[in-house]
């Protein structure tokens, strides 16, 4: 309908933000986020360790290609990455050692070590890579960026130490916040929560697979997808409207 309309009228009677906006990807709810990982683990034969590489590939991408100009300008500065204990502290190890191999320096704050044999993996490569893990949460103003990859679409209240501690000191710093996936502390599907939940404002959001509902309540200032990796077939099936990457890239910078 909005097709035809285009051209009835003259795409020119159009602006390229309306056209846009009405041909927009879908944002996804928290249960077709998660049908969506299942298949790509069984129908499509995708295992974690896979996913987790490109998409903390596309975070560290999504990072540099944001901040490279501005408050990573200097590759010295130092950039602090909080890993969560599951899947989303995952991405953000392998973030970190990209990172890493980037030029920048990188430094791990994982306050809840998994025993999982896929993580523990994934730290021996951060210290290989001679990425300095710290046990505290340090004073968030000497890093230049803070990487928050905490909790991913799964998390659910109440929050448990020391994550609310972590959370709130987010929520209070000056630093710029860069979310994988989604902000944490957020519920999935309806943003920012109220109550015993510090709201962490993030000033770039790096959504992967496909956005989920709560990143219609973001306003950073940079939101990028990333995560290249969906089948024509399964996007399809969830009518998810991706919008097309750039010749070989794995990122790609979303209007907001």
């Amino acid at each position: 309908m909005f097709i035809q309309s285009i051209f009835r009228k003259g795409i020119h009677s159009y602006s390229l933000k309306t056209i846009c906006r009405k041909m927009s990807f879908k944002y996804l709810k928290q249960d077709e986020a998660i049908k969506i990982d299942q298949e790509l683990f069984s129908t499509y034969a995708f295992s974690v360790d896979q996913l987790m590489e490109l998409a903390g590939l596309a975070s560290a991408q999504a990072v540099v290609s944001h901040y490279e100009k501005t408050v990573l300008s200097d590759k010295s500065k130092e950039i602090l990455v909080i890993c969560g204990p599951g899947n989303n502290g995952g991405d953000g190890l392998v973030c970190a050692r990209h990172l890493k191999i980037f030029g920048y320096s990188p430094r791990i704050f994982y306050p809840k070590k998994s025993k999982n044999l896929l993580m523990e993996k994934l730290v021996t490569q951060c210290e290989h890579f001679d990425i300095p893990f710290v046990d505290t949460m340090e004073d968030t103003k000497q890093f230049a960026l803070i990487i928050d990859a905490i909790f991913g679409f799964s998390f659910k209240p109440p929050l448990r130490e020391p994550y609310g501690e972590i959370l709130k000191q987010l929520s209070e710093t000056s630093t710029s916040i860069a979310s994988i996936d989604i902000p944490s502390g957020w519920d999935v599907e309806s943003g920012p929560l109220s109550g015993d939940v510090p709201v962490i404002k993030p000033d770039l959001l790096i959504s992967l697979t496909a956005p989920k509902l709560c990143a219609k309540y973001f306003n950073g200032t940079g939101h990028y997808l990333g995560g290249r990796f969906v089948p024509q077939s399964l996007s399809d099936k969830y009518q998810l409207n991706l919008p097309k990457y750039d010749k070989t890239n794995g990122i790609l910078k979303l209007n907001l």
